[in-house]
C-alpha cells in the first residue's frame, strides 16, 4: 500500500486509488505489470458486487461508511507504524478535504447504481471518466483540443447514450448515479494533477481515506440496521478487495508503462458481466455490448492519442 498509485488518468472510471508523482516504471516487466493489472480488476469488480449485494438490504451510508473505514484501519495499521502522524503532513489541506469530499460524493453515486442497474452497465459508464476529465481539462484548464480529440470525444458519448439507452422511458435513475459518478470522477481527476506533484503518494492516500470516511459518517444518519456475522464479513470483504485492487492496480503501473496495462483494466467490465449473470442473472443486452465497445474503445484511443502528443512534446522540448 504504501507505493500508491501513479497516474489517475489512466484508471478508467475508478474513484478509490491515489495517485503520485513520478514513478519510476521497470519497462521489462510488461508481462508481470498486466498480470497485476488484471488482478486489480478481479479485486474492483468483487468490491463493486458486494457493495452492491449489501445495498438490496442496508442503507447506503452503512455500506459507504463501513467500506472506507475498513479501508481506513488496514491502511492506517501499514502506513501509521512507519511514518508515523507525520504522514498527514501538508501544505494543502483545504485541497485534500475537497477531494476527499468530491470521491465521498462519486462513490456513493456509483454504489446507488450498482443497486439500481445492472452490474456491468453501471462499470460501463463508470469508463465514460476519462472522456469527462478530458472535457473538463479541455473547458475549465483550456486545454488545447485538436479535432481527432473532439472527435474522439463525441464517440465516447455517444456509446454512452447507447448504454444509457435513453427513449421513451427516458435514462433510468441507475444510469443518472452512474454517470453523475462518472462525471464527479473526471473533475477529480482533473483536480489532484496538481496534488499529485508536491505530496507523498502515503500523503495522498491516508488523507484520501481518512476524508472519505469522515463524509461517509454523515450518511449513517439516514439509517443503520443491525448486520449478522455472515454479514459482517461481507461489509469487511468489501474494504479489504478494494485495498487489494488499489495494490495491483499501483503495483501495474509501477511496473509498467500505463499504456502497456492500462488498457488490461477493462477486463473489469468482462468480470462485473459473469458475476452480474451468476448472482443476479443479468443478460448483457446488444446495447449494452454495443456501446461498451464503443466508449472502450474511445477510450484506449484518447489514452494513446494523449501518450503520443506527450511524446512529441517532450521531443520537441
Amino acid at each position: 500500500m504504501n507505493d500508491t498509485a501513479a497516474q489517475t488518468s489512466s484508471l478508467p472510471g475508478q474513484a478509490e486509488p491515489a495517485p503520485t508523482a513520478a514513478v519510476a516504471r521497470n519497462e521489462g516487466n510488461v508481462p508481470l505489470g498486466i498480470i497485476c493489472m488484471i488482478l486489480a480488476t478481479v479485486a474492483f469488480a468483487a468490491t463493486h458486487a458486494v457493495s452492491k449485494w449489501l445495498i438490496a438490504n442496508y442503507p447506503i451510508g452503512q455500506v459507504m461508511f463501513s467500506r472506507s473505514l475498513v479501508g481506513l484501519v488496514v491502511a492506517g495499521a501499514i502506513l501509521l507504524p512507519i511514518h508515523g502522524f507525520g504522514v498527514y503532513g501538508t501544505k494543502q489541506p483545504q485541497n485534500h478535504i475537497m477531494r476527499g469530499l468530491s470521491q465521498s460524493l462519486s462513490q456513493t453515486f456509483s454504489v446507488l447504481a450498482f443497486g439500481l442497474m445492472p452490474l456491468a452497465g453501471a462499470i460501463a459508464i463508470n469508463f465514460s471518466a476519462p472522456l469527462w476529465s478530458a472535457l473538463v481539462a479541455i473547458v475549465f484548464l483550456k486545454e488545447k483540443a485538436g479535432l481527432v480529440r473532439w472527435l474522439v470525444l463525441l464517440c465516447g458519448f455517444t456509446g454512452v447514450l447507447i448504454v444509457t439507452n435513453p427513449g421513451a422511458d427516458t435514462l433510468t435513475l441507475g444510469a443518472i448515479f452512474a454517470l453523475l459518478n462518472a462525471i464527479m470522477l473526471g473533475t477529480v481527476t482533473v483536480a489532484v494533477r496538481g496534488m499529485a506533484s508536491t505530496e507523498s503518494p502515503q500523503t495522498l492516500l491516508i488523507w484520501q481515506l481518512t476524508t472519505v470516511t469522515f463524509f461517509h459518517a454523515f450518511l449513517l444518519f439516514f439509517g443503520v440496521k443491525w448486520a449478522p456475522p455472515q454479514d459482517l464479513a461481507l461489509f469487511a470483504l468489501g474494504g479489504i478487495t478494494n485495498l487489494i485492487g488499489q495494490y495491483f492496480w499501483t503495483k501495474a503501473l509501477v511496473l509498467a508503462p500505463a499504456t502497456a496495462v492500462s488498457p488490461f483494466f477493462y477486463f473489469m467490465l468482462v468480470w462485473a458481466m459473469v458475476i452480474g449473470y451468476l448472482v443476479w442473472g443479468e443478460v448483457p443486452t446488444s446495447g449494452l455490448l454495443a456501446g461498451s465497445a464503443i466508449v472502450i474503445a474511445s477510450g484506449l484511443f484518447l489514452l494513446w492519442h494523449e501518450a503520443r502528443r506527450r511524446r512529441r512534446a517532450k521531443a520537441t522540448a
